[in-house]
């Protein structure tokens, strides 16, 4: 939702290649969040108790959603 509304923002002003990078910046980052939801969604839906959530992948959705965050306030700015 948050790459949506920040390409829409930054659409809004005319396109420029700064726009275009840090969007599909965001993008990216909105599909590494996906991902990682995704793995854990299919983890927790099996019939054996789900394992831990690695730190590896708890960090990475941390991260993609700092990110996410960081270059939508860029986008909205």
């Amino acid at each position: 939702m948050v790459a949506v509304l920040a390409g829409k923002s930054a659409l809004r002003g005319g396109p420029g290649v700064t726009t275009f990078v840090v969007c599909a910046l965001c993008c990216g980052l909105w599909l590494g969040f996906l991902g990682v939801a995704h793995r854990r969604i299919r983890t927790l839906s099996g019939a054996v108790p789900p394992a831990v959530f690695t730190p590896r992948h708890a960090s990475a959705a941390a991260l993609c959603t700092i990110a996410l965050a960081v270059c939508a306030t860029a986008l909205v700015l």
